[in-house]
């Protein structure tokens, strides 16, 4: 019979309950803040409430009533440089921080006003859940997008489990400056079982970030109960396997929750690393709406009654009468004045019209304000030297392409110590798989971090960093075709972050990553990312095809203050090519393509490595064209000018890449094209592109699916036999 021995965690995992001891260790004034900001959390949710039942809150509202002493409870020990994120139910976490944060200057008080900055608080919330422009967003993130960054929220997130890894940045952030914050994440039971929660669990507890993890176990996601979704309905659990230490309280008792969060702070700001803290509570309301979960049949209403008895809001009252700081008519009073505070702001923001209340035009956003804050300015990039026609100085000297690579990011960290590297493998392996990082561990300790496989963990963790603002971080997919992994990180949260919270924050976000059509690494190694990331709203993409641009390029992603994709070819890394010899301090701004060649009688333009190939097939040819290198590709930096002047020049059109028909870069801006210079041209744009199917591993099928120069040369032959 084989041997048998128990094993124990390697991190404690406790159920804490506070005792009538507790309570009476709470200072008054303590108290005061918590029965306060519940009082106005709670009325402030029955207002979102009534008014989405009049049709003036347009999208979702889920209220958070009944799990107000969870938010408060746990927000309540925070500094104010502290930062929080939530979910989608996340309007209570953003009040609690938010009140607590003007509590600093104003009294938060059961007799105290409400007016100042806790009405400014609750008016911008309020306005912004009606999507209009006095709200924290301008309206634009409403319900689910709630930022505010001088309170300390970093942002509320419609994703189940999204806002995760971007905490996991901040936390990231904190513990880099050495300021001893702490970054708190608030998500429900659902997302305990999303992927990117767990690989930031791993994460954070690998890299010991001051992060905790908050779990608002309310047992429902929408309708089905935690019980029929996982084996383990003790969320709290999940830490273990990851080295976490983890509490369990009683979400309904906001001193029992405030005892937990003292805990884990006072564990993360040692620098011990992250914890968890669940909190069992419950909402009120259904998933979304004024009516109980009963009426949907999930709930009985005998659950519904037992948990409204221990509602935190009596709890609070109760504890502070027995101890004598409180009496029945304040309570009752405190009450009043909540709801006819919330009451006037709503009014503030209504007017009659007959007999039902209408939103004030006035408040409503510009529809000129709809694409405003997409990207930046580019201002940050005014005052840097650009790259002009006589080349970089000290002229050029032969280098491997992957070797530049490696020189102007150690230029650049050298020069920019906010700069930080992460991905698989970069700190190893003389610099990665392909030696893009080469030398760059060594020489910047701590800043060339080498990541769990966890695409989607380790590229939200870049993220959150980005959007805390102090460090630039600059994140490897070591094949394209992992962007898929971390898709929602990606597209919704990296790329839509400054639009939706309301167009002025900063985004300094680069992620680099190579093709390998080719290589014989196939279907899931081998795409060319371009068509995707150009239908994607806030990125940038830039795509050099020798080292002098690419010195010029990642110059200005990294300068830039929107996310830039940094797209590279393993056709170009060992191709030696003239490099700059001792120039790496230029860039290459927006809105500058280069013309390789120059013809009359047909504009070609293509990117990275088919600019080689595109002119070794016209050189066959002999053909009289222009060859258009785009250089930068989204289409907020295209070079209108240059592509224009060649086709009212020529009046035909040939796009070339090389990647997959079904995923071309080329199929949008063909369409582009012809919307903008239809009159200039003799005959539809043509296209060059790979197969519909993505690369195989057999070296015939692989060259069979992605274009090369044969094809291209022959694309140019039918365009030119039709051209005028």
């Amino acid at each position: 019979m084989p041997e048998l021995r128990s094993l124990s965690p390697a991190q404690p995992w406790v159920e804490l309950r506070a005792t009538e001891a507790d309570w009476d260790t709470v200072p008054a004034g303590e108290l005061d803040r918590l029965l306060t900001g519940l009082h106005l959390i709670r009325a402030f949710e029955e207002e979102v409430l009534q008014l989405a039942g009049e049709g003036l809150v347009h999208g979702p509202a889920h209220s958070s009533i009944g799990q107000e002493g969870g938010a408060m409870g746990a927000i309540l020990p925070l500094r104010g440089s502290d930062q929080v994120n939530g979910s989608h139910r996340g309007h209570h976490h953003f009040l609690a921080k938010a009140l607590l944060h003007v509590a600093e200057a104003q009294k938060l008080a059961p007799g105290a006003a409400f007016d100042g900055g806790i009405h400014r608080t609750l008016h911008g919330a309020l306005a912004e859940i009606m999507g209009l422009t006095p709200g924290f967003c301008r309206g634009r993130g409403g319900s689910m997008h709630l930022r505010w960054r001088e309170a300390g929220v970093l942002g509320t997130n419609a994703i189940v489990g999204g806002g995760v890894p971007l905490a996991a940045g901040a936390a990231w952030a904190h513990k880099r400056a050495g300021t001893g914050d702490v970054a708190v994440s608030f998500f429900g039971d659902g997302a305990t079982n999303i992927g990117p929660v767990l690989e930031t669990m791993n994460l954070a507890a690998a890299w010991k970030l001051p992060l905790v993890f908050f779990i608002e176990n309310n047992r429902y996601a929408v309708a089905t109960a935690v019980e029929e979704v996982t084996a383990e309905p003790r969320l709290s659990a999940r830490g273990l396997g990851f080295g976490i230490p983890a509490w369990r309280v009683d979400g309904m008792d906001p001193v029992a929750v405030s005892l937990a969060m003292r805990q884990a702070l006072a564990r993360a700001r040692a620098g011990e690393g992250p914890a968890i803290i669940e909190a069992e509570l419950y909402r009120y309301f259904h998933q979304n709406g004024p009516l109980p979960g009963s009426a949907f049949g999930y709930r009985s209403k005998q659950e519904e009654t037992a948990w409204r008895a221990r509602d935190p809001l009596d709890r609070v009252a109760a504890e502070m009468q027995r101890r004598g700081l409180i009496g029945a008519e304040e309570v009752a009073a405190l009450r009043r004045r909540a709801v006819e505070t919330m009451a006037a702001i709503a009014g503030e923001m209504t007017e009659r019209q007959g007999n039902r209340r209408a939103v004030r035009p006035s408040l409503w956003p510009s529809p000129g304000f709809r694409d405003v804050g997409i990207r930046g300015d580019l201002s940050e990039l005014s005052g840097l030297r650009v790259l002009e026609g006589d080349g970089p100085r000290g002229g050029t000297t032969e280098q491997k392409f992957v070797d530049v690579v490696a020189d102007v990011m150690g230029r650049r960290m050298e020069r920019d110590p906010r700069i930080v590297l992460m991905g698989e493998d970069i700190h190893r392996l003389k610099g990665g798989t392909n030696g893009a990082t080469r030398g760059l561990a060594d020489r910047f300790p701590g800043r060339v971090l080498g990541t769990p496989i966890s695409e989607a963990g380790f590229c939200g963790l870049g993220g959150g960093i980005a959007m805390d603002g102090r460090f630039r971080p600059v994140v490897e997919f070591m094949y394209p075709d992992f962007m898929w992994v971390a898709a929602d990180q990606v597209f919704n949260q990296i790329g839509k972050a400054r639009h939706m919270f309301g167009g002025d924050i900063d985004m300094p976000f680069v992620l680099r990553t190579k093709v390998a059509m080719g290589t014989g690494y196939g279907s899931q190694h081998s795409m060319d990312p371009a068509g995707i990331f150009a239908t994607a709203p806030g990125w940038r993409i830039v795509a050099p095809s020798n080292p002098v641009d690419y010195v010029g390029l990642m110059n200005a992603a990294l300068a830039c203050n929107d996310p830039v994709l940094v797209i590279e070819h393993v056709d170009l890394y060992q191709r030696s090519m003239p490099a700059p010899a001792e120039d790496l301090d230029y860039i290459i701004p927006p809105g500058r393509a280069a013309l390789r060649r120059e013809g009359r009688r047909a504009t070609v333009i293509t990117y990275l490595s088919m600019v080689h190939r595109a002119l070794e097939a016209a050189e066959q040819r002999g053909a009289d064209v222009d060859v258009i290198d785009l250089r930068w590709l989204d289409r907020a930096s295209l070079d209108w000018e240059t592509i224009a002047a060649s086709v009212r020049k020529t009046n035909n059109v040939l796009i070339v890449e090389q990647g997959a028909q079904g995923t071309a870069y080329g199929t949008w801006l063909a369409d582009e094209i012809q919307r903008r210079l239809f009159d200039w041209l003799d005959q539809p744009v043509q296209r060059v592109a790979g197969g519909e199917a993505s690369p195989s591993i057999s070296k015939v099928l692989e060259r069979a699916a992605f274009a090369g120069t044969e094809e291209v040369a022959e694309a140019l032959g039918r365009l030119l036999l039709h051209a005028a």
